[in-house]
């Protein structure tokens, strides 16, 4: 049997269609999150750097504009740096950036892998 006034076959509740624009309204009404895959990256840059007891709490902010992945050294104080994903900027400056306790921004892109590449270390010459 068909239900012809919902849009529905047999009570599939996945078969619903909404107005394009009120899909629109309800995904801008969502926070903006880290997907799997960039919260893996990120979560893997920060198991390294507390192996290194540089880094020991952290926090995640999914607001309305952006999302924010902060570290801290210790939790009672201002974050060292914030791993923001804003999607507004994403097609000029890129969507990722990784900004200082200061707030500088220390190194924007499209490519979460990159930006985090401003954490890894280069190997410098020491003479004895």
């Amino acid at each position: 049997m068909t239900d012809r006034g919902s849009g529905t076959e047999d009570g599939d509740a996945s078969a619903i269609l909404i107005p394009l624009h009120e899909a629109r309204r309800q995904r801008l009404e969502q926070p903006v999150s880290f997907d799997r895959r960039e919260l893996d990256q990120i979560l893997r840059l920060y198991g390294r750097m507390v192996a290194a007891n540089e880094w020991r709490d952290y926090a995640i902010d999914h607001l309305s504009d952006r999302a924010v992945f902060s570290v801290f050294r210790r939790t009672s104080e201002v974050p060292l740096f914030q791993i923001v994903k804003d999607p507004k900027p994403a097609r000029r400056q890129g969507a990722f950036s990784v900004i200082a306790a200061g707030g500088r921004i220390l190194k924007r892109g499209q490519e979460l892998g990159r930006v985090l590449g401003v954490f890894d270390r280069t190997l410098k010459l020491v003479e004895a």
